[in-house]
């Protein structure tokens, strides 16, 4: 398998993260390391590359940001963890599809050590508890490698997604670990979350692991 590096970013604003990912994409080779991108933002609304602004319903002071991942308008905030997958699916073999069904199912993995069932939905990418949805994706390919991921929401105010209609499904609800009285803070979930990931991916253990910094801006 190559190298896998997992980086935790911290607090980071979605706009500079979003153009790092880019930059990275666009720089690697054949021998770059894939990475995993553990990161915390600020809030902000992201329409996704088909994103339709009727389900943007009153964003308010919440910027919205037009990206170039795939599906239509959510929620970032704090109190969610954001995974971003920067991989060679070239090198990987194997395509999107099967890294949809791995990032759904190592969430579904970390729920059930906690004894919650949730499932992914074909039709309605993410993942899903009791109907509430607990955790969304977006991906971009770009030169056959992908960047964007999955997020997570750990304890985060649910408050701002009934300003959208989220994932642009009306009256959509979520839900947070923390409803199921799961006590992980963001970045104890994103280590879970992404040893779970790199296990179902084929890695044996992410190589290098590097503290960034846990504060917006660092």
């Amino acid at each position: 398998m190559p190298e896998l590096r997992v980086h935790y970013l911290g607090r980071r604003d979605y706009a500079s993260v979003w153009q790092s990912m880019r930059d990275y994409t666009d720089a690697r080779d054949a021998a770059s390391p894939d990475e995993f991108w553990i990161v915390e933002h600020p809030p902000v609304f992201t329409q996704g590359q088909a994103g339709r602004p009727e389900h943007l319903l009153d964003p308010g002071d919440i910027p919205v940001v037009q990206s170039d991942r795939g599906g239509q308008v959510t929620y970032h905030g704090l109190g969610q963890v954001v995974v971003y997958t920067l991989l060679d699916l070239r090198r990987l073999r194997f395509g999107v599809r099967v890294l949809v069904e791995n990032l759904e199912l190592a969430v579904v993995d970390l729920l059930a050590g906690y004894g919650v069932e949730a499932a992914g939905r074909r039709d309605a990418p993410g993942v899903y508890v009791g109907g509430r949805k607990i955790a969304a994706l977006g991906l971009r390919v770009r030169h056959g490698c992908t960047y964007h991921g999955l997020a997570l929401n750990v304890d985060l105010d649910p408050a701002p997604f009934a300003r959208i209609n989220p994932c642009g499904y009306q009256g959509l609800e979520v839900a947070r670990l923390a409803d199921f009285g799961i006590e992980l803070d963001v970045w104890a979930a994103g280590h879970a979350l992404s040893e779970r990931l790199a296990r179902r991916l084929g890695y044996t253990a992410p190589s290098a692991i590097t503290d960034i910094g846990t504060e917006y801006g660092t």
